[in-house]
């Protein structure tokens, strides 16, 4: 049951930042680092930093 929970969450995280990514210039395949733990928040983080460089321009 925890496997299956685990896996519906990656799911869920996964498929809408393969759609984000691209538009913030990081390569959509990125996205997979989402099922690891942690690996959400650091993509998060990462497009925040880049949201920052393109407000500057």
């Amino acid at each position: 049951m925890g496997t299956a929970f685990w896996l519906l969450i990656s799911v869920l995280t996964v498929i809408p930042m393969l759609k984000l990514l691209p538009h913030f210039g990081i390569n959509k395949y990125w996205a997979l680092a989402a099922a690891i733990p942690l690996g959400a928040l650091a993509l998060i983080w990462w497009m925040s930093l880049k949201l920052q460089e393109l407000e500057r321009r």
